[in-house]
């Protein structure tokens, strides 16, 4: 087979590394892909990886190139090409491609269709107002007072919500949304919601348009600082599983969350297939969510994939073909840790062009994998190129295990700026001492 993968971040790299081991793939391409997708493959062994000059967004790009070089499936990464509704085109065009249509990934790409979703379907979220005048958004924020969340509805590559604990932070977070646009049209209409308190997690699952298939619950580190605190990343790291998603609590998200969220999607006529990602708030009062993602999260692919002990491609397929019920997928008894390296400033602004040394010695260690983002290559040198430039991913036995060894591979690479969080896992630890 021939599999072209679209995307360009550690998610990307993460579904090229996990494909490339299937005895059934001869060939990954990967649009435009980074500094870490592109290798020589090992007949038998692994397959080769090539990156394609073609963005993301370039729907008739991607698709002439998958007919001109014969692809027999396109995994489409990231969300912003989903909800632009790239699978559709594919589909229009006898194309083979796994990921939801375009309706269907309304409900990450707008927070306030899956919010009136959530509520229509009796799905367990917390109480929020949708609103699309700033007057009105701000008159609004006053009556609930603080502390309070503030949302922008559309995408916003994870930066869009504002946890705000005092009124003026909330204030000042809807003029950024709605007055001064720092979303773009992501902002055109906000939420305004509880603040649900509690440990946050995930659950993805396998979807096929009726049958729902959890992956193993992940735990994922958004504000850019130790402790939590600072503004919201694309994530900072991530750990799986995650502990205080027991067989009890995970059963009850899908009871409550993920099937209703698949029977819902086909009675509107906009059957899900792909990956549905359900963000939880697991309070006192049971599991609450707080958003939808249409794909696999970053980095939480980086600690989920290497997990997976089923053939990647034949899930996929399962999925596309509507027959999920009859492939078993099955995950290894271990943990995996991810640690995020970032470039100094982000999520704010951050210089490009840092030479990255030290990759070869990381991935040196056993069970230790060294998974691109925001990469490339000038001559035989990977420099940085976007804000998350690397995650670090180490599987093995135990949390503290692979935390050891996540970090003592951190260690070994370095950037100008290089900045990354010190206490991934942490909380997963507290909660299992005796996963040490």
């Amino acid at each position: 087979m021939r599999v072209l993968i679209v995307g360009s971040g550690g998610r990307e790299h993460c579904l090229a590394w996990k494909l490339a081991r299937s005895p059934r793939i001869d060939q990954i391409y990967v649009a435009p892909g980074n500094g870490g997708t592109a290798w020589e493959g090992k007949p038998g062994q692994l397959a080769s990886s090539e990156n394609v000059a073609i963005e993301a967004t370039d729907m008739s790009g991607l698709v002439a190139f998958a007919r001109n070089s014969g692809i027999d499936l396109t995994v489409v990464g990231p969300e912003a090409p989903l909800v632009e509704g790239m699978v559709d085109v594919f589909a229009a065009a006898g194309l083979r491609v796994f990921g939801p249509t375009r309706a269907a990934a309304q409900l990450e790409g707008s927070k306030a269709f899956a919010k009136r979703f959530m509520l229509e379907h009796g799905i367990p979220t917390g109480r929020a107002e949708i609103l699309d005048r700033y007057s009105a958004a701000l008159d609004c924020l006053r009556q609930m007072g603080a502390p309070i969340v503030v949302k922008a509805s559309g995408l916003a590559a994870g930066k869009g919500v504002m946890v705000c604990a005092t009124l003026d932070e909330a204030e000042q977070a809807l003029r950024t949304t709605m007055v001064e646009r720092a979303f773009g049209d992501a902002g055109n209409e906000v939420l305004i919601e509880e603040k649900l308190d509690g440990q946050e997690a995930s659950l993805l699952a396998f979807c096929d348009g009726h049958t729902v298939v959890p992956m193993v619950p992940a735990q994922d580190h958004k504000a850019v600082y130790d402790g939590d605190r600072g503004p919201n990343t694309g994530g900072m790291g991530c750990y799986a599983p995650a502990r205080l998603m027991t067989p009890e609590l995970i059963a009850q998200v899908m009871r409550e969350v993920l099937q209703p969220t698949v029977d819902g999607m086909r009675a509107l006529g906009t059957p899900y297939v792909g990956v549905l990602y359900a963000g939880l708030m697991i309070t006192d009062q049971g599991p609450r969510v707080l958003e939808f993602n249409c794909r696999f999260g970053d980095p939480e692919a980086q600690v989920i994939l290497p997990l997976l002990q089923t053939d990647l491609v034949n899930v996929i397929e399962a999925c596309v073909e509507g027959r999920l019920p009859h492939v078993g997928v099955r995950w290894q008894d271990a943990s995996a840790a991810c640690v995020v390296l970032a470039s100094g400033g982000y999520p704010g602004r951050y210089e490009r062009g840092r030479t990255v040394v030290g990759l070869q010695e990381a991935a040196g260690l056993d069970n230790v994998f060294a998974f691109h983002a925001g990469t490339g290559r000038e001559g035989k040198r990977v420099v940085t190129s976007g804000g998350r430039v690397l995650g670090i991913t180490a599987v093995g036995p135990t949390l503290a295990c692979v935390l050891e060894r996540a970090y003592a591979a951190v260690e070994r690479v370095h950037f100008e700026g290089i900045h990354y969080r010190r206490d991934i896992g942490a909380k997963g630890l507290a909660a299992d001492p005796g996963n040490g």
